[in-house]
């Protein structure tokens, strides 16, 4: 009886706050909608063919969703000031229009079937594809939160917090010291403001004016980009040298001194997240472990089901910025 009690109790505290398991399900619409994959990816696709920022930017959404609230399309609500998605912790998140789109697009074919969270973690699938990452089964069945509120998202992880804040702000949602690591490498694609850039260069610690993380060799060009005192919204790739490709040239740049975030040039302060990243080059990699790209589908599959919503919880938006 004790096993048995304590069993119960590990599975209900697993389902709490964090990940939540085998609620979800590959092919979720498959009689309801079989269609509704392929539309979300075309209008993602026909979305990248006239921007080349949308797919690091519905990669964006999909993590900024799930952080708050759970990956309950909260992010979308559009009901003045107090919406979630003017929370500062949100500067620059973008993507709305196109999920709009195949929502509409999906409404017309089924209406009230498909919800607008399973749309944004469907679009970040089909961005990774579209920047010649990896593809992967996306589990769907998510329903729609019924609150948006801009407090909410006082506690997403920053560009500025140290790499413990960062680890336990992750573990809060069921992830790991290697999902931080991973999910972090996402980063290998877009840009940044020089607003993020400006105490790393400038203002990093009494004792540094910049971050000593940083490479003597790249400084001189983080510096010229992003002045003292220049134009803060000027933008720069994340990931130097590989930034239209999805791959893990992002996580050699953190290793070599070459990270344009200040949170990633924190995953080699750690032991345990400098290991993480050391494994994906050299011996034993790639022989004896797995790929950068298994372990990276592994991750955001787990993130995208951090606190959903299923069955009769939630709702299934008639359109993504409002409430039924």
């Amino acid at each position: 009886m004790g096993f048995v009690s304590l069993f119960l109790l590990l599975l209900i505290s697993a389902f709490s706050n964090g990940v939540s398991q085998g609620q979800l399900s590959v092919g979720f619409y498959a009689n309801t909608c079989p269609d509704a994959e392929s539309i979300v990816s075309s209008v993602v696709r026909n979305a990248a063919q006239s921007s080349s920022n949308v797919p690091p930017v519905m990669l964006r959404l999909h993590f900024h969703d799930c952080f708050v609230e759970g990956c309950d399309g909260s992010i979308l609500i559009e009901n003045g000031p107090n919406a979630e998605r003017h929370a500062f912790s949100h500067q620059g998140v973008g993507g709305f229009e196109v999920i709009e789109q195949a929502k509409a697009q999906l409404e017309a074919t089924c209406p009230g079937v498909v919800s607008c969270a399973d749309i944004v973690a469907l679009a970040a699938r089909d961005a990774i594809v579209l920047a010649n990452g990896p593809s992967y089964d996306v589990p769907t069945g998510r329903r729609d939160g019924r609150v948006s509120d801009v407090s909410l998202a006082a506690d997403m992880p920053d560009v500025s917090d140290s790499i413990q804040q960062l680890k336990d702000k992750f573990l809060q949602k069921g992830l790991s010291e290697k999902d931080l690591v991973l999910l972090s490498s996402a980063h290998t694609i877009g840009t940044t403001a020089c607003f993020f850039m400006t105490k790393r260069l400038y203002n990093f610690s009494p004792a540094a004016e910049s971050d000593p993380a940083i490479s003597p060799d790249f400084l001189p060009e983080l510096k010229s980009t992003c002045p003292q005192d220049g134009d803060v919204n000027v933008r720069l790739a994340m990931d130097q040298g590989s930034e239209g490709t999805f791959d893990k040239q992002i996580l050699d740049n953190v290793r070599n001194g070459f990270a344009v975030l200040e949170s990633d040039a924190r995953l080699y302060d750690d032991d345990t997240t400098r290991m993480v990243v050391d494994s994906y080059f050299g011996f034993p990699n790639p022989m004896f472990g797995s790929s950068f790209e298994a372990d990276f589908v592994d991750s955001i599959v787990k993130m995208g089901q951090i606190g959903v919503k299923t069955g009769s919880q939630g709702e299934i938006r008639r359109v993504c910025t409002a409430f039924n």
